[in-house]
């Protein structure tokens, strides 16, 4: 009988799996990738343990398991061997070759879809001491124990029955039913179930209405600076894209074309200057699309981070001819992994969106819908945002003050709170350049280079969120930041 050595395996502590799920891990891999063939002699309990650096116990019950599964079956003297029946790879022989090819892909390639500028968010952001990164979450914050239990109430016999299925096209009506009676209303809009499609984040809801909505021959028009993604999305429709330059008050009606067919923006909360649009202006905005016979998207992030004062209504609360199609999302307020969010529309409009989300993905998962919609049933939902917002104010509070400290501009700023602030550096800075320089220091900020879509030269603004760290540490990051950032001579020109 074939017998593997315990050197064979290797396990790595610093990795957040248990250490007997990594030996079980590594079994199943070397069995299913025909490395071990039935009948292999496996090492004794006690030699693995030894020779991992483990209890003799957490091999024995790496074991039990992968004998319950059929992996692996008890041999002589209380040892175990793969099972017979184990599955292995049972594939012919790769032929001959070094896997390399002749084709020119560049000629495959019928379009391109990487024509936006990244915007750069390394995925080991909290091993960085101070980590102005937007969008990201705070495990301190976030009730992972409340969020455990609905995971295992979505796993119920009658719910796993329902949403293990194939929904088609359709969505989960209690999630939809909660966004509709609860999310909604919080903003001043009211729509029914058929008037709503849940969307893998507010992107994949903003591509979609640019899909239905825009086409060559039609005119789009957007924020200057504005998101990336939303810029080559509307690009990649094949509409003429205009962009119109964000000032103080948000983007100005009167600067929008005569000719535009659709308008995107972020009224209540200007991504990513975080500005807010005044009432006045909306009304105006909303005047001009019925008088021009335009469409507005409108994308309302983040308005539960209200902690200075109450968010304005949002500007489909304020729409009397139906030209505002709402986009909404949870991945800001949960945790951006998350990947679900909403679009609102009217009835027609949401039927053609659902056709074509189920021609690219068929229905975001059924079960994150469903323990997504227990967490916000069961008020979790509502005790996190109250534990975010005082959290938050404090360390608005801490930042304002730090930056003000510093000499740093701030360029804009949520009126209603936020998570983040809008930075303009001094003449000549180079942001992407700061950056970099930064993340030597510990201290990790997003270029605002990125948002502005035609403009040339270094960028000197860039954006600090307050979301990702700890109040303790702002200070000390803000002047770390301040340093490199008033630091540069200022001799690159054409800054944004």
């Amino acid at each position: 009988m074939p017998r593997i050595a315990e050197d064979s395996f290797l396990i790595d502590k610093s990795r957040p799996a248990s250490l007997q799920a990594q030996i079980r891990e590594a079994i199943v891999s070397d069995i299913l990738g025909g490395r071990l063939e039935p009948a292999t002699r496996l090492p004794s309990t006690r030699r693995l343990a030894e020779h991992l650096g483990v209890s003799r116990i957490t091999v024995s019950l790496a074991y039990q398991e992968l004998a319950a599964q059929g992996y692996i079956q008890s041999a002589a003297r209380s040892s175990y061997k793969v099972a017979e029946t184990a599955p292995i790879a049972r594939l012919g022989a790769t032929p001959a070759g070094d896997g390399t090819t002749s084709l020119d892909w560049s000629t495959r390639i019928s379009k391109r879809f990487s024509i936006a500028r990244p915007i750069r968010k390394p995925l080991d952001w909290r091993s960085y001491p101070y980590p102005f990164i937007y969008g990201q979450m705070d495990m301190t914050l976030f009730d992972l124990a409340a969020w455990r239990d609905c995971t295992r109430r979505a796993l119920s016999r009658s719910d796993f029955e329902f949403m293990a299925g194939d929904f088609a096209a359709a969505d989960d009506m209690q999630l939809v039913q909660y966004i509709s009676s609860r999310t909604l209303p919080r903003r001043g809009i009211k729509a029914s179930v058929d008037e709503i499609l849940v969307t893998v984040g507010a992107q994949n809801a903003i591509w979609i209405a640019s899909q239905l909505l825009l086409a060559e021959g039609r005119h789009a028009v957007c924020e200057e600076p504005t998101h990336p993604d939303i810029h080559a999305t509307l690009r990649l429709s094949g509409a003429k894209v205009t962009s119109v330059p964000v000032g103080g008050d948000g983007l100005a009606p009167d600067a929008v074309p005569a000719d535009a067919d659709v308008i995107f923006v972020t009224p209540s909360h200007q991504s990513p200057t975080a500005v807010r649009m005044p009432m006045a202006r909306r009304r105006q905005l909303l005047e001009l699309a019925e008088r021009n016979d335009f469409l507005i998207v409108e994308d309302d992030y983040e308005f539960e981070m209200s902690f200075l004062e109450a968010p304005s209504p949002a500007l489909r609360s304020l729409d009397r001819h139906g030209r505002v199609i709402y986009v909404g999302s949870f991945s800001k307020s949960l945790f951006p992994g998350l990947r679900l969010g909403y679009l609102v529309g009217p009835a027609e409009l949401i039927r053609e969106a659902r056709a074509l989300r189920a021609l690219m993905l068929r229905h975001p998962p059924g079960h994150l819908q469903r323990t997504a919609s227990n967490f916000l049933a069961l008020g979790h939902y509502d005790s996190l945002i109250r534990r975010m917002r005082g959290e938050f104010a404090e360390r608005h509070d801490a930042m304002a003050q730090a930056l003000d400290r510093c000499g740093l501009t701030i360029a804009g700023r949520s009126s209603f709170g936020g998570t983040s602030f809008w930075i303009e550096g001094p003449e000549g800075l180079d942001a992407d350049a700061l950056a970099d320089t930064l993340r030597a220091d510990g201290v990790l900020i997003e270029s605002g280079a990125p948002f502005f879509a035609h403009r040339d030269g270094p960028c000197r603004y860039f954006r600090m969120a307050y979301s990702s760290i700890d109040v303790s540490r702002i200070a000390e990051g803000v002047e770390r930041v301040a340093a490199r950032a008033l630091a540069q001579d200022g001799k690159t020109t054409g800054s944004t």
